[in-house]
């Protein structure tokens, strides 16, 4: 069976469903997206975990920077899309609540244009100036030619994944984040596994590169042909002016706050090896990627909170929005306070485990105290969902270029003083603020009625998991003890959660869902 036979009778039987459901319908497919999305983070991430020691060894260690370094380039210029990924899913969610087919399409085929032109003209700067930016970044002489070509396939790789973020807007419209997480994550687990295959069989950095290019491109093409499916419209109505303006009004505006974006989430790095030395960011790098899977299942919720917002805002259902905001607030911190407990606890025996006693020293402090600010900014990925949705991009690109002079002065002095505590510190003051203020925006758009019993219930139940937080901060326990001691708190954390932190609807909704599974 082909790809496309296995993939249509799904398509089919969501054609079908062309309208929002009720809200009780709209939780149910906001969370199954989220796992399905979640899915699409992690096995991918956990095959280049297994992928990447492999990779290390065939190239060494001198070659494999030299790959990361031409992968990360176009990443830190995926602003490149104008904005035109969010921008297609708010607006295109819109014309699909409306039952507007080609409207919809019309959304998608135009926002494809603005961010075509736009990645196009950075992809090609890339291509020109290849060779100068691999010189100013002291590429070593013997892999010149290399990363001289391996930056141009990256390049063709960048404009696809543009293209693929804003044709898969029809997916995101009907909340079927399954295919597009099959897509996507299918795509990145080939990559990791197939890279220290080439790179075995003789294809170098060159290889590695033109592999992800290729696939970059058939998952193009898997995007635009289920897409199609969803939405057959999408090969009847083209480009319309009528969307150009609005388009660009609300993607300059996540455009502008995007250039900031990167500032902030690369600033306390920089200063890192400037003021104290590569090793200390290495440090930080570990704690901060093992601090963020903490985040994992939040950040998959915003791919289907977003077009689920845009579609109640855009049919005025308040009642709905906000009974929806709720449940995925509410959700969000169910998740976060467990597995943050447990990536606390067992930081330090696991580092010093997987990347030995030196990280086990000087990244456990970083990450925990990364992790409080993570916890408490979890509210906030819900309100930046919110804010989108409603068109308020603009509100963005002040915060964060309000932001980003505060935090340039704040972490410089941080870090200069203290190294990596100072700079994990900095982080998080910087995203406490933000959260603050995205919850704030958040309530002058939606204006809901206060739901602090249910969160205060939620946080009165979380204080079950302290005592695991207080003995591993100031015992030395053995690992088998964090073992029982995290078992025995996540099942009391669970029993209060189920039985006096849930409503009752929420706990008829999870045994359904259990019936549903053992059925």
């Amino acid at each position: 069976m082909t790809p496309e036979e296995t993939l249509e009778p799904i398509v089919a039987a969501a054609g079908a469903d062309l309208q929002p459901r009720s809200t009780t319908g709209l939780t149910t497919k906001v969370i199954k997206g989220s796992v399905w999305t979640l899915a699409g983070q992690v096995l991918p991430l956990a095959v280049t975990f297994i992928a990447t020691p492999i990779t290390i060894r065939l190239l060494g260690s001198e070659a494999y920077g030299v790959l990361v370094l031409v992968g990360l380039i176009p990443n830190y210029l995926s602003f490149a899309d104008f904005g035109m990924s969010l921008a297609s899913t708010k607006f295109a969610s819109g014309e699909y609540s409306l039952g507007d087919a080609a409207g919809e399409s019309q959304v998608v085929w135009t926002a494809a244009m603005i961010a075509g032109v736009s990645a196009g003209i950075v992809a090609l700067l890339i291509c020109l100036f290849s060779v100068t930016i691999i010189a100013e970044l002291n590429v070593p002489q013997e892999w010149v030619r290399q990363a001289d070509i391996g930056l141009k396939l990256a390049a063709l790789s960048f404009f696809c994944l543009i293209l693929s973020q804003v044709l898969n807007s029809p997916m995101l419209s009907r909340l079927r984040m399954d295919l597009n997480s099959l897509i996507n994550g299918t795509s990145k687990i080939l990559l990791a596994a197939l890279t220290p295959v080439v790179i075995y069989l003789g294809g170098g950095i060159v290889g590695a590169v033109g592999v992800g290019a290729g696939l970059s491109f058939l998952a193009l093409l898997a995007i635009l042909y289920t897409s199609g499916r969803l939405l057959p419209e999408l090969f009847k109505h083209g480009f319309s002016s009528e969307f150009i303006r609005p388009l660009l009004r609300f993607g300059g505006g996540l455009l502008i706050s995007a250039i900031a974006v990167v500032l902030l989430v690369n600033l306390e790095k920089l200063f890192l090896t400037r003021l104290i030395s590569v090793r200390s960011l290495a440090y930080y790098s570990i704690a901060f990627t093992f601090a963020s899977l903490a985040t994992f299942f939040s950040t998959a919720m915003i791919q289907s909170t977003i077009p689920a917002f845009s579609q109640l805002i855009e049919a005025g259902k308040k009642s709905e929005l906000e009974a929806l905001f709720n449940r995925s607030v509410r959700l969000s911190l169910i998740w976060i306070f467990p597995l943050a407990t447990g990536i606390y606890v067992a930081a330090r025996p696991f580092l010093t485990l997987w990347a030995g006693a030196d990280f086990g020293e000087n990244s456990t402090g970083p990450l925990q105290i990364l992790l409080i600010g993570l916890v408490f900014s979890i509210p906030a990925y819900v309100a930046y969902a919110v804010i989108v949705a409603a068109g308020k991009a603009s509100w963005l690109a002040k915060l964060y270029w309000l932001e980003l002079f505060g935090y340039a002065v704040v972490s410089y002095i941080a870090i200069s003083r203290y190294g990596v505590i100072g700079a994990a510190c900095a982080w998080t003051t910087r995203i406490l603020f933000d959260s603050s203020c995205l919850i704030w925006m958040s309530s002058r758009i939606t204006r809901f009625s206060n739901d602090a019993g249910s969160y205060a219930r939620l946080a009165l139940a979380a204080g079950i998991l302290v005592p695991a937080i207080v003995l591993s901060t100031f015992y030395d326990l053995s690992v088998s003890a964090l073992i029982v001691l995290l078992a025995l708190s996540l099942s009391a954390y669970s029993v209060i959660v189920f039985t006096w932190a849930l409503d009752p609807a929420e706990r008829s909704w999870i045994w359904g869902r259990i019936r549903q599974f053992q059925m």
